[in-house]
């Protein structure tokens, strides 16, 4: 199952022309800034930054604001950054897993072995060693992700695996049992229907319509259905 497709990512806010700096540049960069909101069922409500870079055709994503809690609170203004891989038109990420210490402290640490990386992004993330997707050599052996160079909602999901996932205090299976378990308690609604008596032609076809009053415990609506003969 792929828990990801349980995840929402809206944007909310796009800026053509916007300007950010960049700190492992040291300098003001410019570009296409985009919001997005993000409700995961895992860890709850997020605010999301993504700056997109075309001269050097780099997007950063930035956590603006993540969901309450110790944990989540060191993961505010954490950034990561996808840079151009040798395969055109996909950008790379060095895999970096947060781990919870002593005192609910936060740390990272690059997957260097594959058998570490958690299943959920294996499942739904490409995985290559560094040297096949840079073309460049680095001490130890580490491996990325790719991702298509205009999918910010993507990177946006990577960002919340890595970085939130990592550090939940219940696995994505558990939190879905959990909420099925919340629905399945929940008493059902009741719905009464009451047909109005008037009745409405459509000026098109000329089909004859009935106005029905639906009212729940919590809204009321109307809706047009066809007049039985």
């Amino acid at each position: 199952m792929s828990y990801l497709k349980q995840v929402r990512i809206t944007r909310i806010e796009e800026r053509p022309s916007d300007a950010w700096y960049d700190m492992s540049l040291r300098q003001l960069r410019h570009g296409t800034v985009c919001f997005y909101r993000i409700h995961d069922f895992l860890t709850g409500d997020w605010l999301f930054k993504t700056c997109r870079d075309n001269e050097l055709g780099k997007v950063m994503v930035k956590a603006v604001k993540c969901p309450a809690g110790t944990r989540f609170a060191q993961l505010e203004g954490n950034t990561m950054l996808f840079q151009p891989s040798q395969r055109e038109g996909w950008l790379y990420d060095i895999i970096s897993l947060s781990r919870v210490g002593e005192a609910e402290r936060i740390s990272r640490k690059v997957a260097d072995d594959l058998q570490d990386i958690p299943d959920f992004i294996r499942d739904n993330y490409e995985i290559r060693p560094y040297e096949e997707a840079t073309g460049k050599t680095a001490p130890g052996k580490h491996w990325v992700t790719l991702t298509e160079a205009q999918d910010e909602k993507a990177m946006i999901g990577l960002f919340l695996l890595q970085r939130g996932w990592t550090v939940a205090t219940a696995t994505p299976e558990q939190r879905l049992r959990e909420l099925q378990k919340q629905e399945e308690l929940k008493p059902k609604e009741t719905k009464t229907e009451i047909d109005t008596g008037l009745t409405f032609t459509c000026p098109v076809c000329s089909a004859k319509l009935r106005l029905r009053h639906i009212e729940t415990e919590t809204k009321i609506k109307h809706t047009l259905k066809p007049e039985r003969l």
